[in-house]
């Protein structure tokens, strides 16, 4: 049973609008640190939206470049123990300098590989939150089988055990699928927006941690932004599949409604 209050759907619009138009005001840095799969497409969700995308996973840089970031991207989908030393440098300095950072355990659980490298990334690195389908984030939780490679077996959750997590990490926590549930251990926020064509293309759950993450810069209330973010990415995709004929021909109009939806209609469409 879930011990968070659900918010409002009149805040979820508020959140959708204003971070939107805030994010396109102040077209903050967003440095990635993130998989091989999906480089190309989330730097275009991170102009797209009005944000401006750094890639820089080497060791050498990458505590360097977060200097400049208003967030910092954390993503294991291609994962290696070189990455991690990486992203453990840029979180730290992240943390120093408040910047909020935003983690993506894909496939978390999967490998002990996956799951060592989530048990040390959180407990080395402060993390602002944590975006995953419902299978990753209960394998953080210590459930087992709710994940096929980077797929969630369930498509809901354990709302409760998000919940404690939240609460545990200190963290927001974003569990998406049909509908989003944000929670951070007290509040939550339900968005509903989103389209099954973002289930046919590969890397937009990884995309969806990018939208959150250029909310996130903004700061503020990262509960409502995060939830915000996922709104006005979802509804994008709800504007995409009215013209798409498949994935294909989804993926460059997803791109072009993510440019065009303007903040009062971002606003509108929240749900």
């Amino acid at each position: 049973m879930s011990v968070s209050t659900i918010q409002p759907a009149a805040l979820l619009s508020e959140s959708a609008s204003t971070g939107l138009a805030a994010l396109r005001a102040e077209r903050p840095l967003i440095h990635h640190i993130t998989n091989s799969v999906v480089t190309n497409f989330t730097a275009n969700i991170t102009l797209c939206l009005g944000a401006s995308p750094v890639m820089a996973p080497a060791a050498e840089e990458s505590a360097e470049m977060v200097r400049a970031a208003g967030a910092l991207v954390l993503n294991i989908g291609t994962l290696d123990p070189a990455m991690v030393g990486s992203m453990i440098s840029a979180g730290r300095r992240a943390n120093e300098l408040s910047i909020p950072v935003v983690f993506d355990p894909v496939g978390a659980g999967v490998t002990a590989l996956r799951r060592d490298a989530c048990t040390f990334i959180m407990r080395e690195v402060r993390i602002s939150i944590v975006r995953g389908n419902p299978g990753e984030i209960m394998a953080m939780g210590g459930r087992t089988g709710s994940v096929r490679g980077v797929d969630s077996l369930d498509r809901s959750g354990d709302r409760s055990l998000f919940d404690e997590l939240a609460s545990e990490w200190k963290a927001v926590i974003a569990a998406t699928g049909p509908v989003d549930y944000v929670t951070d251990g007290s509040r939550a926020f339900e968005v509903r927006n989103g389209h099954p064509l973002l289930g046919m293309v590969t890397g937009t759950g990884c995309g969806a941690t990018t939208a959150v993450a250029c909310f996130a810069a903004q700061g503020g209330d990262l509960l409502a932004g995060a939830a915000g973010a996922l709104s006005v990415y979802g509804a994008a995709a709800e504007k995409a599949a009215l013209k798409a004929e498949g994935p294909g021909t989804f993926v460059p109009l997803f791109l072009d409604a993510l440019a065009s939806i303007r903040p009062a209609e971002a606003g509108g469409l929240a749900r």
